[in-house]
């Protein structure tokens, strides 16, 4: 059976999830990456998508959240929060070695994601915050991207076709890190209105 997100008291079926690496320079620097300039790209599948949050496959992983947006008549149509689960342990070792990250990114039930809203007017000043246990961990958001959503999606685009439903997500802003079983996760995206900022959406998950 294939996964479904929420958008507007409808179920959608995304074909995938198409992902950006390294879209915060802050989070580049943690991570002691390297700016190369170049928008990195990564593709997770259908089965990647779940609306639980697991701590656990086949080693400890790490949460990541994103600003995510569901494309629809080949426009951006909705955001929603997400966790981009990876194995970090993993991760490193693919790098290492010059291979691809999919087995470290695109495993089952690693895109945790939230219902999706419509987009507000000015998606410019959209932003997310990731509390965990009460504790602030992640704050970002459009304007801190090094790649915008609307230059992700026109690149994305260029290359491969994106289905009714499929998603973007468009990177993380610094404070990854591990997940632990009976933490309490809560995702909240804000846009602006009349530079006040606003709640647009609120989620929240426990680690199991």
């Amino acid at each position: 059976m294939m996964n479904t997100i929420a958008y507007m008291n409808t179920l959608l079926i995304p074909s995938k999830i198409v992902c950006v690496g390294r879209n915060y320079a802050k989070h580049i620097a943690e991570l002691n990456n390297v700016n190369t300039g170049d928008m990195v790209i990564f593709i997770k599948p259908n089965s990647s998508i779940t609306h639980a949050l697991y701590a656990y496959h086949q080693e400890p992983l790490h949460y990541e959240a994103e600003l995510c947006f569901m494309v629809k008549n080949g426009d951006l149509s909705g955001v929603g929060f997400g966790l981009d689960l990876t194995k970090r342990g993993l991760q490193s070792a693919l790098k290492a070695k010059g291979l691809p990250w999919e087995r470290a990114k695109s495993f089952d039930r690693s895109a945790v994601l939230s219902e999706f809203a419509a987009l507000p007017a000015g998606i410019a000043g959209l932003s997310l915050e990731l509390w965990i246990n009460d504790e602030l961990r992640q704050i970002g958001g459009v304007a801190d991207m090094l790649f915008s959503p609307q230059v992700v999606l026109d690149d994305v685009k260029t290359f491969l076709t994106l289905e009714d439903g499929d998603v973007l997500m468009t990177g993380t802003p610094e404070g990854v890190g591990v997940i632990d079983s009976g933490d309490q996760f809560i995702g909240r995206i804000f846009y602006d209105e009349e530079n006040e900022k606003k709640l647009l959406l609120e989620a929240s998950w426990l680690a199991q």
